[in-house]
């Protein structure tokens, strides 16, 4: 049986603590920066999370610190961002996602403008998408006229045990809106191995947020956000197979109340799993993405846990790094007047 909990209170310079915890459960504390200048964006450049900032001069970076349990930012002399990968074909501003099993690389191919939302800042979306695997081949799929690759990127997750990743993309239906995609190299390329039913309504979109087994059972489920501008929906889905072999997604477990985007910001990538010790812990915001919640699995079922409000919503990447080096990883994000924080498991001496 795991037991996981959290209590955090926000501050504004220390983490402030929260009372002895029953035995077996974690507390965990917010910590708070106010940066000099206002944070544009968060992302993870190898073990550091770097900070955008914007100044006067122009955008800066800076790698985040976490000392003796202070937040602060350091500067990195001569620092350069990091280009993205690009590819020919690629679209305009797609992610190259790079892999460790048999795909090596996958990118989304086919700029359209046949499916007019525009969720991700603009109304160009992916027709087809493209993987290099590790025997050096290169494996399209292309989509009829119905539907879109509504995302930015191709994820890669061995949903089955087998060694190998499937692919995780977001399909968007010009007349009932977006669906979760599996797909999945083979013999004859890549095919969609299963899918989601779509939303129902065009305009209707999704958003991943992670991949992890939750709840402990050996098998992996895949975090979805649906409508996450309207109310959102936490889904877990889980890749099974029938009697006949045939894959499909069962969804797992749902719960109200979550959002892992704003609209027309092209930042998918708010959410954050870190394992303390119990399992899995998903963080992600809430609905006004004034607050993070945790999800994990614990006394048989999944659990929900809300962490302190903010005055301010949260507008960059969740991440998940290891600041201070103790082995155990913070969970990072900014919020819209420039301030960063982070969750971090609360031990007492």
């Amino acid at each position: 049986m795991r037991w996981i909990s959290a209590f955090a209170f926000l501050i504004t310079a220390h983490a402030a603590i929260s009372a002895a915890p029953a035995a077996g459960r974690i507390e965990t504390e917010i910590l708070r920066h106010e940066p000099s200048h206002p944070v544009l964006a968060l992302f993870a450049e190898g073990d550091q999370v770097i900070a955008k900032l914007a100044t006067p001069q122009g955008p800066a970076y800076r790698a985040l610190t976490l000392q003796d349990g202070t937040l602060g930012l350091r500067a990195i002399p001569d620092y350069r961002a990091e280009e993205p990968r690009r590819r020919p074909d690629m679209l305009p501003d797609g992610i190259v996602t790079l892999g460790q099993r048999n795909i090596t690389a996958a990118w989304l191919t086919g700029p359209t403008r046949r499916y007019d939302h525009g969720v991700l800042g603009d109304a160009v979306e992916a027709s087809g998408l493209r993987v290099q695997n590790r025997a050096g081949q290169t494996l399209s799929f292309t989509l009829s006229a119905e539907s879109v690759f509504e995302d930015r990127q191709v994820r890669l997750a061995d949903l089955n045990g087998d060694g190998g990743d499937e692919l995780l993309v977001v399909r968007s239906y010009l007349n009932a809106g977006a669906a979760l995609a599996v797909l999945r190299p083979g013999v004859n390329g890549l095919a969609v191995v299963a899918e989601t039913a779509p939303i129902g309504l065009p305009h209707r979109w999704l958003n991943p947020a992670a991949v992890a087994d939750f709840d402990g059972d050996g098998r992996v489920e895949i975090a979805v956000v649906v409508t996450p501008h309207i109310g959102g929906v936490l889904k877990l889905y889980e890749l099974r197979q029938n009697r006949l072999r045939l894959e499909r997604l069962h969804e797992e477990w749902s719960a109200n109340g979550f959002s892992n985007h704003v609209s027309g910001s092209r930042i998918q990538a708010m959410a954050a799993v870190v394992d303390w010790g119990e399992g899995p812990v998903l963080h992600l915001p809430n609905a006004q993405r004034n607050g993070l919640r945790q999800v994990y699995f614990a006394d048989g079922g999944y659990q929900i846990h809300n962490l302190a409000n903010h005055q301010w919503p949260i507008v960059t990447a969740v991440i998940a790094a290891d600041l201070d080096g103790d082995g155990r990883q913070e969970v990072i994000y900014g919020l819209d007047n420039g301030d960063l924080l982070a969750v971090r498991r609360y031990s007492r001496p």
